[in-house]
């Protein structure tokens, strides 16, 4: 009897381990700060912009005029808790359009 209860306790603990795993925080894009985004201005030029707020992490080939800042940090299993979407617009290497706090999709 002994003999199976020692296995069965160690069944027990193994089976029950994944749902005890540390799940890290994961935080993905450019963290941008707010100071550092009322320093953008319309008529300014592309690398004062790179030089604020950084390089955007997403090159998008079809919007050359269009430069957007995503940002949002995930604890564990949960939704993520912080998020951000600010997207520049140029236009002949010009800003002339800054869209601050677009809603990002809920299920991030």
């Amino acid at each position: 009897m002994r003999r199976l209860i020692i296995p069965a306790i160690a069944l027990l603990a193994i089976t029950g381990l994944p749902g005890c795993v540390f799940v890290a925080p994961i935080s993905q894009g450019n963290l941008i700060k707010q100071e550092d985004l009322d320093q953008v201005e319309v008529g300014m030029t592309r690398s004062q912009v790179r030089f604020l707020l950084g390089t955007p992490m997403i090159d998008d080939p079809f919007h050359a005029s269009r430069w957007d800042y995503v940002y949002y940090v995930k604890v564990g299993r949960q939704d993520a808790t912080a998020k951000r979407w600010v997207t520049v617009m140029f236009e002949d290497d010009r800003v002339v359009e800054i869209i601050e706090d677009q809603e990002l999709s809920r299920d991030l």
